[in-house]
């Protein structure tokens, strides 16, 4: 059975928000008790949090499908719902969030660093919240929200200050079992190490680690051998180490051969051109072996690579080389940024943003997009008309209205607010106002003599057609 997983994908559900309460106080000898109507709790959200405990995502290979749970709906006696409970899920360090299309969400690195990988719904308010000098007695409540459901890529990027690379059996976790406390599987057959192997080293006053990943082959970058599924786990390093085999039984490989092939691999893969490489030509306590590196040193050297002759077995190099990787590993980390405290960015609102859009689409239906218009239908009981008049004063407060008008909406033309795909469709009817400019004469409202204009534009179409019907009749031939 498998206990290493590097990449899932998970089905986060957040929970709903409770739906508002509208309730009506009763009590002996207080008819008119008014409402009392509680709020609905808040739905909890889905949380990734980095755990340094935590070294694999093999708990969501085998159940990727996680929920939190719903707000609770408000009670009478202004009894409010009890919010959802959050689902945390523990992540290791190094893990990368992406989304269906491959685009990076977060890249969660650090003891403690948390992402909202699915928001809870907002909770209804009930008819107590929703009263006001002008509407004392309600007789809706707001519903709860959906929460946010999304499918997600989890992605564990090893972070280690040092990558062993190289071919199988060139002894890299022979290697690390030495330079660490680390006991990775040893064997002398090929691709013994199927998952990347951590352990810490302690050079001088610098502690570092190193990650030993399983053996490339030519073609790993394309996904030939285990290459493609674990050269991931090298991007965060900031030193290469190509171990060479200078004892191969293979005729037809060489340690220069092999780093070249290694190194192809490496360009193919993308994105660690500029990271530094140090050489440990190992397996030097073998005579052959030593030949072998003796021969090949001027070569590496005069490519420009730092070289190493080590032995796992007999620890020879070892002490060397662990002091080279702390120098280049200090260096790295004296030239990284320091970290600055997270800053509260306040972005203030644009002064011509309405907060929606209003568009016309090639079907001749006003669209109008915006978080407030379409969270409000989302929480609109639309089988309560005092549900509906209120989200239609609301949106008229919003300014929806007149950007309608704006756009060229009349009476009778249809509406969508939301997404095209989930959109709440009405034909509009303007809000009619009382304002002084809709009066006509003393005594007299052009509202009441006027016919409704979806209905006059229908009976004019209508008129056209039959005017066109009796002049084709009339100059009918046959």
């Amino acid at each position: 059975m498998t206990t290493f997983v590097d990449r899932v994908e998970l089905h986060a559900a957040a929970g709903n928000g409770g739906h508002g309460c509208a309730s009506v106080h009763r009590e002996k000898f207080k008819p008119l008790g008014g409402p009392d109507g509680g709020n609905g709790g808040r739905g909890g959200d889905v949380i990734l949090v980095v755990e340094q405990s935590v070294t694999t995502l093999l708990d969501y290979h085998h159940s990727p499908h996680r929920k939190a749970t719903n707000g609770q709906p408000g009670a009478g006696d202004n009894r409010s719902g009890k919010d959802g409970q959050d689902m945390v899920l523990p992540v290791p360090d190094g893990t990368v969030v992406l989304d269906k299309a491959g685009n990076v969400l977060a890249d969660l690195v650090g003891q403690g660093t948390t992402f909202v990988a699915g928001q809870g719904g907002r909770g209804g308010l009930g008819n107590a919240a929703l009263a006001s000098a002008r509407r004392k007695a309600p007789g809706f409540a707001l519903l709860g929200e959906p929460g946010e459901s999304r499918d997600i890529v989890l992605e564990l990027k090893t972070v280690a200050d040092v990558a062993l690379v190289g071919y199988p059996s060139a002894g890299k976790s022979s290697l690390i079992s030495v330079l660490s406390a680390a006991k990775p599987k040893i064997a002398d057959y090929p691709f013994t190490t199927l998952v990347p192997n951590l352990g810490v080293v302690t050079a001088g006053s610098t502690v570092y680690t190193i990650a030993d990943v399983p053996g490339l082959i030519p073609g790993a970058s394309q996904g030939k051998g285990l290459g493609l599924e674990f050269l991931r786990h090298v991007e965060r390093c900031s030193v290469l180490v190509h171990v060479l085999d200078t004892a191969t039984l293979e005729s037809d490989r060489d340690p220069v051969s092999d780093l070249d092939i290694i190194e192809e691999e490496l360009r193919q893969y993308g994105g660690l051109e500029n990271r530094p490489r140090i050489v440990a030509l190992n397996k030097v306590d073998i005579p052959d072996g030593q030949d072998l590196a003796d021969m090949i040193r001027p070569d590496l050297e005069a490519r420009g690579y730092q070289v190493f002759e080590v032995s796992a077995i007999a620890h020879k190099g070892l002490k060397e080389l662990s002091f080279a990787l702390a120098g280049i590993i200090a260096e790295a980390r004296a030239a990284k940024p320091k970290e600055e405290a997270t800053r509260i960015v306040i972005r203030p609102k644009a002064v011509d943003d309405a907060g929606f859009t209003v568009t016309l689409d090639d079907e001749g239906i006003y669209r109008v997009r915006g978080e407030k218009p379409e969270r409000w239908v989302r929480q609109t009981d639309f089988n309560n008309d005092e549900a509906v008049g209120y989200l239609a004063d609301r949106l008229n407060r919003l300014g929806v209205e007149d950007a309608l008008m704006k756009a060229g909406a009349r009476a009778g033309d249809g509406v969508a607010i939301g997404p095209e795909e989930n959109a709440v469709v009405f034909d509009w009817e303007p809000t009619v106002t009382a304002g002084a400019e809709m009066l006509g004469r003393r005594g007299e409202d052009h509202r009441l003599e006027e016919p409704r204009p979806a209905a006059q534009r229908r009976r004019d179409r209508d008129s056209e057609r039959d005017d066109a019907e009796k002049e084709y009749d009339e100059f009918d031939p046959f």
